[in-house]
């Protein structure tokens, strides 16, 4: 028998959590009902009533009913909610959750889920599932799952929604398969990668598992960055061949790709083995309408990676804006690390013959890192390509000796 959690606002959602907890227990399972509501009247009783939540968060229900608004209690709620799964987590208590909302359900509910671990199953019944979701997901392993209609009430349509939901978070919570990193000697090592580069990945991570590793691969366009850090954050990632750094040339213009402002910093902090190489950072990506190239572009090589993704290329200035942010943020980098520069280009766009070819901008790329690399990242030159095997290869092994001698 599994435990599957329910984060439901029960002075709105009541008929909707009971059928939730019917369904868990027909299928077998042991449903925990977890009110996030704060006012108005409970129409079920829950396992861990809203009072409580709050409590558990630091606050006091009584005192925000003085003067209730969302702003205030909300982080009460969330701090609560949160706290109560992780402590049922350590104990094996819980093993899924579900959350139903609109647009303030969907958020309070996310912000708890994404508190929760990787590979725990976290699924959200939303009335908003169908749009972009990502401010509700961020980068955890969410699964967002389409109400269609409202959550008022019951009818055959929403039963069955709701059975589904109830079906999927059992099944999750049942597999065998889990998701648990072991204390060994072989570090799981995180590679970035953009589709220019899929070739060389594809090398890297045959390599690496040649050698005995196993690899975790980021697609670079902003969210994969940020999950490859914060799996670095919780001990999942031990080591990384930050082999694509695209989402820090859409940083410094705020394009489609951005990694934020900790992208590429945190190895650094956290003394972490790395091996870099600026892959897919000559260019920018950029959501436009339909095959339309923005004016500010117009005299520069382009290219598009699909009808709606605009891909420039950056010149001899703009690119060393690139180089300058790239550097700034490896000086959080206080052990030895190594970046590697493929003069024979950094992406299938920019290699000889490529659609965005541009020796000079490389050219002056390739000084200002030189130039402005910490000391203890150990600069090498290779006239190689990025994707060229004995390039990968030799990244691939710098890596394996940071980590046997670290």
């Amino acid at each position: 028998m599994k435990t599957i959690a329910l984060l439901v606002t029960l002075d709105t959602k009541a008929q909707e959590a009971e059928f939730l907890r019917s369904q868990i227990e027909t299928i077998g399972h042991r449903p925990l009902l977890i009110d996030v509501g704060v006012v108005g009247v409970a129409g079920a009783v829950a396992d861990f009533e809203r009072a409580t939540v709050i409590e558990n968060g630091g606050g006091n229900l009584e005192t925000l009913l003085q003067h209730p608004s969302r702003e205030e209690a909300n982080p009460f709620v969330v701090k609560g909610a949160t706290s109560i799964l992780q402590k049922a987590l350590e104990s094996d208590k819980v093993h899924a959750v579900i959350g139903l909302g609109g647009t303030q359900g969907t958020s309070t509910c996310c912000d708890i889920m994404r508190a929760l671990p990787y590979g725990f199953p976290k699924l959200m019944v939303s009335t908003v599932a169908s749009g972009d979701t990502s401010s509700f997901v961020g980068i955890k392993d969410i699964t967002m799952f389409f109400s269609v209609s409202d959550i008022l009430g019951l009818n055959p349509f929403t039963r069955k929604i709701l059975a589904n939901a109830a079906a999927a978070a059992c099944g999750m919570a049942q597999l065998e398969t889990q998701f648990s990193m072991q204390k060994g000697d072989k570090p799981l090592i995180g590679m970035s990668n953009l589709g220019v580069l899929t070739k060389g990945t594809m090398e890297a991570v045959a390599y690496f598992e040649s050698k005995g590793y196993e690899v975790i691969v980021f697609h670079a366009v902003g969210s994969g960055g940020r999950a490859m850090e914060q799996m670095m954050k919780e001990g999942i990632i031990g080591a990384v061949f930050d082999y694509a750094m695209g989402e820090i040339a859409d940083d410094v213009w705020s394009v489609l790709r951005a990694g934020g402002p900790e992208r590429l910093t945190v190895a650094g902090k956290l003394g972490i083995p790395q091996v870099l190489c600026p892959g897919g950072a000559e260019h920018l990506g950029i959501l436009v309408p339909p095959n339309e190239v923005p004016d500010a572009y117009k005299n520069h090589k382009i290219v598009f990676h699909s009808p709606v993704v605009f891909v420039p290329r950056l010149n001899e200035e703009e690119i060393q804006r690139v180089a300058d942010e790239i550097c700034r943020r490896l000086q959080y980098t206080k052990t030895k690390a190594y970046f590697m520069i493929p003069k024979g280009g950094v992406g299938r766009y920019s290699r000889a013959g490529g659609v965005l070819e541009d020796k000079a901008s490389d050219a002056a790329f390739f000084k200002r890192l030189k130039e402005n690399l910490p000391e203890n990242i150990e600069v090498i030159e290779r006239e190689a390509y990025a994707e060229d095997p004995d390039f990968v290869k030799e990244a691939a092994d710098l890596l394996i000796d940071l980590i046997e001698t670290s």
